[in-house]
């Protein structure tokens, strides 16, 4: 699997924005695979310097969606040589038409991950880090009840993230960004019900309840929960007029 750790940022607005904006081309298809590239052609449509369209250039390598060759320029590549689980590359593609395509293959990643991260998490976790599910499943009941779904997503996502680093297995914790850019995607594309479901709430608590009594079974259980009723949400949402 690769390493799905951002890259650094590379430095200045400028930086961020033509990354943004080229990387989004890419995945949306507006700049298709085999396409070829010039730096000058980077920086005069996106009107920046040369010397920031070769650092977005470079970055976008780093990615897997570009690629430079002497003598042919730079070339987009197909989806097979992306990282997927770049979280840029996540939100960029959560930012395309393909935006449900791209949750729905999000959520099956999540019941291949988090069920088992959920079990490790009930025989590993720290007294911290089960205070701190305690505290995100508090916090998001608060934000339920009052339709705040910012505050909401920023408990959702702390919850997922401590679930995933008290597995204890690195590889599994480093999937935390990869979790909350599909919690933030939802919020963000208008994907969640103006407010949260308490029966999901409800799935959360069960978990944080199951790791602090050591059940890796019920913690098991009900994170696999959590993931059919928001992929049940998801799929009601989009199919609704």
């Amino acid at each position: 699997m690769t390493d799905p750790a951002p890259q650094p940022e590379p430095s200045g607005e400028l930086h961020g924005s033509v990354l943004s904006a080229l990387g989004t081309a890419v995945v949306s298809g507006a700049l298709a695979p085999g396409t070829v590239l010039t730096l000058e052609w980077v920086s005069t449509e996106y009107a920046v310097s040369r010397s920031v369209a070769r650092e977005a250039v470079r970055v976008l390598e780093s990615m897997g969606l570009l690629a430079s060759r002497r003598r042919v320029g730079v070339t987009v590549l197909p989806r097979s040589s992306w990282n997927v689980f770049d979280p840029r590359v996540i939100r960029w593609r959560l930012d395309s038409t393909d935006r449900v395509d791209q949750l729905l293959s999000l959520s099956e990643l999540r019941h291949g991950v988090e069920p088992v991260a959920a079990a490790l998490a009930a025989a590993r976790a720290t007294p911290e880090q089960s205070r701190e599910l305690t505290i995100a499943v508090a916090d998001m009941e608060v934000h339920g009840r009052t339709g705040d779904l910012g505050r909401y997503l920023v408990a959702d996502q702390a919850f997922h993230r401590t679930l995933l680093e008290a597995s204890g297995n690195e590889m599994l914790a480093s999937l935390g960004n990869v979790v909350a850019e599909v919690l933030g995607g939802r919020t963000h594309h208008r994907m969640m019900p103006a407010r949260p479901n308490p029966e999901a709430i409800e799935l959360h608590d069960a978990v944080a309840r199951a790791v602090r009594a050591r059940d890796a079974a019920a913690a098991e259980q009900a994170m696999r929960s959590i993931i059919d009723e928001a992929s049940a949400a998801m799929s009601q949402l989009h199919s609704s007029p």
